[in-house]
């Protein structure tokens, strides 16, 4: 399998719609669930409540904040529900600490997580950082598992794939929206573009300018618009190089779309099993 069902939208919900939820996207047959930290719910608790509502979905943060908790706090939750759910758990990493570099500090997190002392037993899991840029995407490769890119167009899967080599471990979210709104589409674009200045830096390496902004062109590269493009979108990712794509259904509301969730298994029943059978 190599799609998964990225989503925030289980902030603010409560907990019995997200458990039935989570059940039903393991129902349908994706293979991980992603989920955002932001003024929601703590990331690793909210992560083992979706374990343990499933039996065989992997559950990953995409992501857990490294600016919002110690180091040993991070990796001792990370090797707990290692432990307490075998090959299923996830930790992706990324967030920004006002005034350090987020190299540096990130490089300092990790070394700090892998220094920790540990009283849990030694549990495997996969750990990924939301890596954008060459310098962090080569840290992704060199210190951590792989890559967890968010709002990139498919040119960054290439890059990304020729700075990481072969060996470690893409995961790319990719936004999409049924139907033919490219309004809904174009309003989650212009929130990155306005909230967030490292994607518009990232931007820039691909060529987009502020000329680009509103234009069909950069939110047809982001967002992918109709089940057609979606379909096709997912292929053209893992062709470029990622081993899996997370997506994200956009709604314009902020329901849990459990219906858009039951209509993508379908557009991608395809691509994941051609992945598997490839």
């Amino acid at each position: 399998m190599s799609v998964g069902i990225w989503t925030f939208s289980f902030d603010g919900k409560e907990i019995g719609e997200v458990r039935e939820a989570a059940s039903e996207v393991e129902e349908l047959g994706f293979d991980t669930l992603w989920f955002g930290e932001y003024l929601g719910r703590e990331a690793f608790t909210q992560a083992g409540l979706l374990l343990a509502a499933t039996s065989r979905l992997t559950v990953a943060t995409g992501i857990a904040r490294f600016d919002q908790r110690e180091p040993a706090t991070a990796a001792a939750a990370g090797r707990t529900l290692a432990e307490a759910y075998p090959g299923r758990f996830v930790l992706g990493l990324g967030g920004h600490r006002p005034g350090t570099k987020p190299l540096e500090a990130m490089s300092g997190y990790l070394a700090a997580m892998d220094a920790s002392e540990l009283s849990t037993p030694d549990s495997p899991h996969r750990r990924l950082l939301a890596a954008l840029g060459p310098k962090m995407l080569a840290l992704a490769a060199e210190r951590a598992d792989g890559a967890h890119p968010y709002f990139v167009p498919v040119e960054h899967t290439v890059r990304a794939r020729e700075i990481m080599g072969p060996s470690a471990f893409l995961a790319v979210e990719q936004a999409g929206v049924l139907g033919a709104d490219r309004e809904i589409a174009r309003q989650h674009v212009s929130m990155y573009l306005e909230l967030a200045p490292h994607h518009r830096a990232n931007l820039r390496r691909f060529g987009f300018t502020e000329e680009d902004y509103g234009s069909d062109r950069l939110v047809d590269a982001l967002v992918a618009v109709g089940e057609d493009e979606i379909s096709s979108r997912v292929q053209a990712h893992l062709d470029a190089g990622a081993d899996h794509v997370c997506l994200q259904v956009l709604t314009g509301d902020e329901r849990i779309p459990l219906a858009e969730w039951r209509v993508l298994s379908g557009v991608v029943g395809s691509v994941r099993k051609h992945d598997v059978t490839g």
